[in-house]
């Protein structure tokens, strides 16, 4: 019975964890660029009372052994990269990704992050910087002049000027892509840091080798979907109040087995 109390109890814990995960992605429902994140199980260690295959007589094998579970625990919280919905908003700076690929970001600290938050800006001497001050990497600026910007679609960034009927190419827009996009590491503000596990980035022209596109006065909302969340959350919820069913009724077993000598 005291085995049961401590299983229920991971249980409750780890479904406490579950809500935790929909809570957020629920609360980043508008979060530009934001990628739902997804908890993952696993059962704890078994206690063998009985081992399977050992022998019941000299001729005979026990078919199936007697193991008891001890709970489960969170093993991992997956970030899933599938594409949100696109909106429209006119914005010239407003750039959305479709397909694979990261905006490089130089963080104060000289390093750099990656989002997928297209929601650009122009700082005070025109170069395109996130909402937060970061510039892009590589940097592009846009000189004060300009009257147009056009981004294409292969990430090239050019100018019209008043008075002048051809574009000037300004910079070109890079992206970077990674062989584990899962296994990057979120910093909150719409950026990624690489690990181990998600690998070094791969710089990219957008368009080419399997790099995503970028669509310009466009940007990528949430991929939190929202019906889903609500049935993962009451999901989440029966199954915490089950597991707490189950730690009381471990506790009224043991007041049994205390009074038995009343």
């Amino acid at each position: 019975m005291m085995r049961a109390l401590w299983t229920a109890a991971s249980g409750m814990q780890g479904q406490q964890k579950s809500i935790d995960v929909v809570a957020n992605n629920l609360a980043n429902v508008n979060t530009t660029g934001f990628k739902r994140s997804r908890p993952d199980f696993q059962d704890l260690m078994y206690q063998n009372l009985k081992s399977t295959g050992s022998p019941a007589t000299s001729a005979t094998q026990v078919p199936t052994g007697i193991q008891i579970g001890l709970g489960s625990r969170l093993a991992a919280v997956t970030k899933i990269f599938t594409a949100g919905d696109f909106t429209q908003t006119g914005n010239e700076l407003d750039l959305a990704i479709e397909g694979d690929g990261f905006f490089p970001i130089t963080l104060p600290d000289g390093n750099t992050g990656y989002s997928r938050a297209g929601a650009l800006k122009r700082d005070s001497t025109g170069q395109i910087v996130t909402p937060d001050g970061n510039p892009l990497s590589p940097s592009i600026t846009i000189p004060t002049n300009a009257t147009k910007i056009n981004v294409g679609s292969d990430g090239t960034v050019s100018i019209q000027v008043a008075g002048q009927s051809a574009s000037t190419t300004v910079g070109n827009i890079q992206l970077s892509t990674f062989a584990n996009p899962s296994g990057l590491s979120s910093q909150g503000k719409n950026i990624y840091l690489p690990t181990d596990a998600s690998g070094t980035a791969t710089a990219g022209t957008p368009g080419q080798n399997g790099v995503g596109t970028i669509a310009q006065g466009m940007l990528e909302m949430s991929n939190v979907n929202v019906a889903e969340e609500m049935v993962n959350m009451i999901v989440g919820q029966r199954a915490y109040e089950i597991n707490s069913k189950a730690v009381t009724a471990s506790d009224e077993m043991l007041q049994t087995a205390n009074n038995l000598k009343r």
